[in-house]
């Protein structure tokens, strides 16, 4: 049986880490296996990722397009026709709707629209209505309620 202090690592398992730069004895002395001069022999030889050996790199070559609004509010909106996927006299939150697949990933705000019927009573809760998706709430015994935000 086996102690544990004789446990050794399979044979070619491991393996010596290369001292470079001691002596030219050791094959990896003086220039260390960096050859000799150039930029990969320097003490930091690496470019950036944009780097394009001098060239005008891309991101400078194409024009600048567009801006992004990093505080715009992420809006999912729903329409009142994907509401008929639940039972009736049902609670729709932002939960239920998930649960459902109905809206995934980073939203700030739910928000329903008019497009389509629905044939239900549900308590729909959300940020936002339009005005038509109301009516069509209210037309069919629900109720639409504003929640925060």
């Amino acid at each position: 049986m086996n102690e544990l202090s004789e446990l050794h690592p399979p044979k070619g398992a491991t393996k010596k880490r290369k001292r470079l730069g001691r002596g030219i004895g050791s094959g990896t002395g003086k220039t260390a296996g960096r050859g000799h001069k150039g930029a990969k022999s320097r003490k930091s030889p690496h470019h950036s990722t944009f780097f394009e050996g001098g060239q005008m790199p891309l991101a400078r070559r194409l024009p600048k397009v567009g801006f992004v609004n990093i505080f715009a509010a992420r809006v999912a909106s729903v329409n009142v026709a994907q509401l008929n996927r639940f039972d009736a006299g049902a609670q729709v939150d932002e939960a239920a709707l998930r649960s459902l697949g109905i809206i995934k990933g980073r939203i700030d705000v739910v928000k329903i629209l008019g497009n389509g019927d629905l044939d239900r009573a549900l308590t729909v809760i959300a940020h936002k209505f339009s005005a038509s998706a109301f009516e069509k709430i209210v037309a069919a015994g629900g109720k639409a309620e504003v929640v925060g935000g």
